[in-house]
């Protein structure tokens, strides 16, 4: 009901003016949210951004893992498609769309010795 009256300009029941107190925990709140909101949002384009940096790296000869646990080795790259080689033995191939690739496995490797 204070915050009602603190817009219309009104006064309190009691003759005095509103708490102004009374609207620092809602604005501090609502900045909290909007804090949330563009952190959430700028996250997203950084991981869309190194998404589409580990797309252009693709190269012929990465072992990749795609989004339905598939591990296989890059035979080519085309625009949208990766054809990958899954099973040495009988030389089978697949094609995958692009984005169907979650990681570069050499990339994890090449981390873990590094660590080390």
């Amino acid at each position: 009901m204070d915050v009602l009256m603190l817009f219309v300009g009104q006064t309190t029941p009691t003759g005095g003016s509103p708490n102004a107190m009374g609207l620092f925990p809602i604005a501090l709140m609502l900045g909290l949210v909007v804090f949330m909101l563009l952190s959430a949002r700028s996250q997203k384009k950084r991981e869309q951004r190194a998404k589409d940096d580990m797309y252009s790296r693709l190269t012929k000869n990465d072992r990749v893992l795609t989004i339905g646990g598939i591990i296989g080795t890059v035979m080519s790259v085309k625009d949208n498609e990766v054809v990958l080689k899954v099973d040495e033995t009988t030389n089978t191939k697949m094609t995958f769309l692009k984005t169907s690739v979650q990681r570069i496995l050499a990339d994890d490797t090449a981390v873990l010795a590094d660590k080390r």
